[in-house]
């Protein structure tokens, strides 16, 4: 026992005495250098376990920073934007009707209707930008932008593209910036703003989802769908607001939701802001659009469609309807031709064609690359105007106050696609007017009353101010069916 513990006492104080020559005589050497480390790594922290965390703390900071200076910064855009924006209210007066012969003894009863959306200011002294939908009927409209309230004269407007133009006595207003659809790219960062649910100078943001959306929804005789989609937030009061990307840019007009609830539901779509320019320049300058008709219809080729047709390619459109007299038949273009190319442009689907073409002039000339019976073809084609023509037309309307309604002569273009020979179209009913009593929509066109047929504005107000007793008047309506109106008049 004593040995053992003789043993034990040697080998304590053999260990004191190493690790007092350890700390005499290597001490130094053992001190870590504070010029090899790492910098921002305290001398204490000199472990390897701990100097591995520490590192990878420090790139994971780094690589947060990083991600933070490459997110989008709407500040800019918003305070860009927002001022160019407007809020719109409008007020709509129409009649109610039982629609039984008690109409004929009492006074219908007027009702009011309240509308709102949003504009877009397109120049300094006034003129705004907004949808046709959100101005179309309105009696009255009322643009407010910021604390001022004015009263807004309409323009004019093209149902076509859902477009229409405003203007307020003002000055100085912040127009905005105009960017280019051409250049916009699918995926880049949007905003939307504009006055949802009344709630002004609204901004939200989202990204370009697609582009040359055709979803079907002007009810339009020539429609020009080829909307940019974003899945920005846009609902009920965006519409006429204004779309634009980081910098500020314009880049088009908010004009519809994808929705089964009438509120946001995942996507919205706005107008190119390329149509945009022309359509605005025109109304402003002429008092309407200057169309350029090819005088062809087409369809996008489809699976189905090659199959049936034995196309082997489903690049390009297929041309499903020629106008004999348009420009499309006086080129050799024929049904079931296939569109490949125009001017060296490839054509990609009937909405970037139709995009492409409404840009464009009576006038102006394209060549067309087809594929005919496996044959590529060239063919110069000449557009023409709604009277198949190439000349500029000015918007021309006759305003009746017997009647309380303004009339328009019809364009060939659309008799032609009618198969009207003759007919005045109904633009306008004054409420509480003699035409409002005759239950006549906007839109409708008369060809004739009493069998004789008419042929100008001012020859269906002189038979309506002569004719008594029973009367017919025939006509077609907007979806292009043809009915008849009968009235006794005393």
């Amino acid at each position: 026992m004593k040995k053992f513990l003789y043993i034990t006492l040697i080998g304590f104080l053999s260990g004191l005495a190493g690790m007092f020559v350890g700390l005499k005589f290597l001490g130094n050497s053992l001190q870590p250098h504070v010029g090899d480390m790492p910098r921002n790594v305290r001398i204490e922290d000199n472990i390897p376990d701990t100097f591995a965390q520490h590192a990878s703390a420090e790139l994971a900071r780094h690589e947060s920073s990083r991600e933070l200076s490459d997110r989008p910064d709407f500040v800019l855009a918003s305070e860009m934007s927002t001022s160019s924006v407007v809020f719109i209210t409008t007020l709509s007066e129409y009649e109610f009707r039982t629609g039984t012969m008690f109409d004929w003894f009492f006074e219908p009863r007027t009702s009011q209707r309240t509308g709102s959306g949003s504009g877009v200011v397109f120049s300094q002294d006034g003129y705004i930008v907004t949808n046709n939908h959100v101005v179309e009927d309105a009696d009255k409209i009322k643009v407010t932008h910021g604390k001022m309230t004015y009263t807004a004269t309409m323009i004019g407007s093209d149902p076509s593209t859902d477009l229409a133009v405003l203007k307020i006595e003002s000055e100085n207003l912040p127009k905005i910036r105009l960017g280019s659809s051409a250049d916009v790219k699918v995926g880049e960062w949007v905003l939307a703003v504009g006055n949802p649910f009344n709630l002004t100078s609204t901004v939200t943001a989202g990204i370009v989802s697609a582009k040359g959306r055709n979803i079907n929804i002007l009810r339009d005789k020539f429609p020009i769908e080829s909307f940019i989609q974003t899945d920005a937030a846009i609902n009920p009061g965006n519409s006429g607001g204004a779309l634009v990307n980081q910098h500020g840019d314009l880049i088009g007009i908010n004009t519809a939701i994808l929705s089964k609830t009438g509120s946001y539901a995942g996507y919205g779509f706005a107008i190119p802001v390329d149509i945009v320019k022309k359509v605005f320049t025109d109304i402003v300058k002429y008092g309407q659009v200057q169309k350029a008709f090819s005088g062809a219809e087409f369809v996008d080729i489809e699976s189905e469609i090659a199959e049936k047709l034995s196309i082997h390619d489903l690049n390009g459109v297929l041309v499903n309807f020629v106008q004999p007299e348009g420009a499309a038949g006086k080129a050799g273009i024929k049904k079931g031709d296939v569109v490949r190319a125009v001017n060296g442009t490839l054509v990609e689907n009937k909405s970037k064609l139709e995009e492409y073409i409404n840009n464009l002039y009576p006038g102006d000339e394209l060549q067309l690359t087809i594929i005919r019976d496996n044959k590529e073809l060239n063919k110069n084609l000449t557009l023409l105007n709604r009277e198949g023509e190439t000349g500029i037309i000015r918007r021309q309307t006759y305003k009746s106050d017997y009647l309380g309604a303004e009339f328009e002569a019809v364009a060939k273009v659309e008799k032609d696609l009618l198969g009207l020979k003759n007919g005045v179209k109904v633009i306008h009913i004054v409420a509480g007017g003699f035409f409002s009593q005759l239950d006549i929509p906007k839109g409708f066109i008369i060809t004739s009353i009493n069998q004789r047929t008419i042929d100008s504005p001012e020859e269906l107000t002189d038979i309506l101010s002569k004719v008594k007793g029973r009367i017919e008047i025939y006509g077609v309506d907007a979806q292009g069916r043809k009915v008849y109106y009968p009235f006794y008049l005393r």
